[in-house]
C-alpha cells in the first residue's frame, strides 16, 4: 500500500519540514542535514553488522572474542549485505542473503525520505542533494571498505563494491524522495492511468505469488520438521548462529519456492528441483533446506492451480478499470509485465556462486521464470477481466445528455403536433359549417330579391349591356332637357362656357 501512495502523492502536496514555515534553512543547518543522511545509514547497518557478528562469536563454542577483530569483519559483512560478490580464501561467494539487503534498503529509503522533509523539499529536483548525499556516500564507503580488506582472508572487487552498494542506495534514496516529495511533474503529468492500474495490479500479483512461495516453503519445513531438528546441533552456540544463517537466507528460499510453485524450480549444484523434473543431489546441512524433497511427486502439478488464482484475482481487480476489453486487457499485460521484472530481480539477487565445491551454483532459471511468471498473469487475468467486465462501452455523458434532450424534444413535438392536428381539423369543420350557411344565406337573399328567375337569369347572360345601350340611344332628349332642366336659368353664353 506504501507503493501505491508513493506512486499516486501529490508532488504539488506540502512536506513536513523541521524548519518555520517560509523560512529559508541556512547554509550551516543543510550541511548538518546532509551529513546526517550521508552518514546515518552507513553508521547503523555498520553497527548491525557488527552486532550480529558479535552475537554469534559469543554463543560459539571454541572461539576468542575480539572486538577489533569483529570490527574488521563487519566490513566484509556489510558489502555481503549490499549484495557485493566477496572472495573467501580465492573462492567466490556469491550467494548472499536477501534479508540484510532488504533492510539497508528500507534504511536508505526512510532516510532520504526524512532528509527531504526536514529539508522542506516540495519537488524531487529540490532533493537532489539529498540523494547526490546518500548514494555518493554509499559508493565511496564500500570502495574503501574494499581497498582497506586487499591482502586479507576476505577481499572483495573494487569497482563491484563501489558500483553496487552506489546502485542500490540511489534505487532506495529515489522512492524515499518520491514518496516525500511525489514524482516529478514531468512524470506525472505523461502517467497512464490505466498503466498505473496495471503497476499496481502487478505488485499485488507478485506479493500474491511470493505469499504462495512462502506458503509452500512452510508448508514443507513443517512436514519435514524432523529432519529440520536433526540439522541443530546440541551446542546453543552453534544453533544460534545456524537459525541466524537460516533467518538471512529466508527470502532467499521464499524466491526459490516461488520459482518451483510456477514451474521452472531451482537448483542447487547437481540436485535440480522442477515441477516436471527432478535431479537428485546433496545438499549442505542447513535447517532451511531441510524441507527438500528427496524425490518427484506426481502430485506436483496441482500446485499450479495457485499461480493460477494469482493471475485470475489480479484480472478480477482489474475487471472494472475500463469499459472497453482491450483496454482491460492491455492493463492486464502491464501487470504482467511487473510480475516478470520482479522475477527477474529477486531471481538474479537470490542466487549465485557458492565456493567451487559440490553446491556451486545455487541458481533460479532468470529468463524461464520470468517469461512463466509473465504468463500465469496475463493469460488467466486476461479471461477474467474480459469475461468478469463490460463487453460494450458505455456512450460519453455528453452524448447521453444530447440523447435524453433530444427523446424529450420528440416527446414535446408530437405533443405539440397532435394538438396542432386537431385544432386544424376543427377549424376546417368550422370553414366548412360557415361556407353552409353562407350558401343558404345567397339562396334566401335572391329569393327574396326575385334573382331566382331563370328569364332574368337569361337575360343577364350576355344582353344586359346591349338592352341599356338601346335604352340610351331611344331617348337622348329627355336626357338632354332633364340636364337642361337641371342647369335652372343658365344663359347660353354660359352654358357653353
Amino acid at each position: 500500500m506504501r507503493i501505491m501512495d508513493l506512486l499516486t502523492r501529490d508532488p504539488r502536496e506540502e512536506p513536513v519540514s523541521d524548519f518555520e514555515p517560509g523560512v529559508e534553512p541556512t547554509g550551516a543547518a543543510r550541511v548538518r542535514v546532509l551529513l546526517a543522511a550521508a552518514l546515518g545509514p552507513l553508521v547503523t547497518g555498520y553497527a548491525v553488522v557488527a552486532t550480529v557478528l558479535t552475537l554469534v562469536t559469543l554463543t560459539a563454542e571454541r572461539t576468542v572474542f575480539s572486538g577489533f577483530g569483529v570490527l574488521l569483519a563487519a566490513g566484509p559483512g556489510w558489502l555481503a549485505a549490499h549484495q557485493v560478490r566477496l572472495g573467501i580464501g580465492g573462492h567466490p561467494l556469491g550467494l548472499l542473503p536477501l534479508l540484510p539487503t532488504l533492510g539497508a534498503v528500507a534504511l536508505a529509503a526512510r532516510t532520504a525520505s526524512g532528509a527531504a522533509q526536514r529539508l522542506g523539499c516540495r519537488s524531487p529536483r529540490e532533493a537532489l542533494p539529498v540523494f547526490a548525499a546518500i548514494t555518493g556516500a554509499h559508493a565511496v564507503f564500500g570502495l574503501v571498505i574494499a581497498l582497506c580488506a586487499q591482502g586479507s582472508p576476505v577481499t572483495a572487487n573494487p569497482l563491484l563494491a563501489c558500483a553496487v552498494p552506489g546502485l542500490l542506495a540511489a534505487v532506495a534514496s529515489a522512492v524515499g524522495i518520491v514518496w516525500s516529495c511525489g514524482l516529478p511533474d514531468v512524470v506525472a503529468e505523461r502517467l497512464d492511468p490505466l498503466a498505473l492500474r496495471g503497476l499496481r495490479a502487478g505488485v499485488l500479483g507478485l506479493a500474491l505469488l511470493l505469499a504462495c512461495g512462502a506458503a509452500v516453503f512452510t508448508v514443507a519445513t513443517a512436514v519435514s520438521w524432523s529432519t529440520v531438528a536433526d540439522m541443530y546441533e546440541p551446542g546453543f552456540g552453534s544453533s544460534f548462529g545456524l537459525f541466524l544463517l537460516s533467518l538471512m537466507y529466508l527470502p532467499n528460499a521464499v524466491t526459490a519456492s516461488l520459482s518451483f510453485v510456477t514451474g521452472p524450480g531451482f537448483s542447487i549444484g547437481p540436485l535440480n528441483v522442477g515441477m516436471f523434473g527432478y535431479h537428485g543431489g546433496t545438499v549442505p546441512g542447513v535447517p532451511i533446506l531441510g524441507g527438500l524433497p528427496e524425490h518427484s511427486s506426481a502430485w506436483w502439478p496441482a500446485l499450479l492451480v495457485l499461480p493460477a488464482a494469482t493471475g485470475v484475482l489480479v484480472g478480477w481487480s482489474l475487471r472494472k478499470v475500463d469499459a472497453d476489453p482491450a483496454q482491460r486487457i492491455r492493463t492486464v499485460a502491464v501487470a504482467g509485465a511487473v510480475v516478470a521484472l520482479g522475477c527477474v530481480v529477486l531471481g538474479t539477487l537470490s542466487g549465485g556462486r557458492l565456493g567451487d565445491g559440490p553446491f556451486d551454483p545455487v541458481s533460479v532459471p532468470v529468463g524461464v521464470a520470468s517469461v512463466v511468471g509473465f504468463c500465469w498473469i496475463v493469460i488467466p487475468g486476461a479471461f477474467t477481466a474480459f469475461f468478469a467486465g463490460e463487453h460494450e462501452p458505455p456512450a460519453p455523458p455528453e452524448a447521453l445528455e444530447d440523447n435524453e434532450a433530444f427523446e424529450d424534444a420528440e416527446d414535446v413535438d408530437a405533443d405539440e403536433a397532435a394538438e396542432a392536428l386537431e385544432e386544424l381539423e376543427e377549424s376546417e369543420e368550422d370553414e366548412d359549417a360557415l361556407d353552409d350557411e353562407d350558401a343558404e344565406f345567397e339562396a334566401e337573399a335572391d329569393a327574396e330579391l326575385g334573382l331566382d328567375d331563370p328569364s332574368l337569369s337569361r337575360e343577364s347572360d350576355g344582353s344586359e349591356d346591349a338592352a341599356l345601350s338601346r335604352e340610351s340611344a331611344a331617348e337622348p332628349d329627355e336626357a338632354v332637357t332633364g340636364g337642361t332642366e337641371t342647369c335652372g336659368d343658365v344663359e347660353p353664353g354660359e352654358a357653353d362656357r
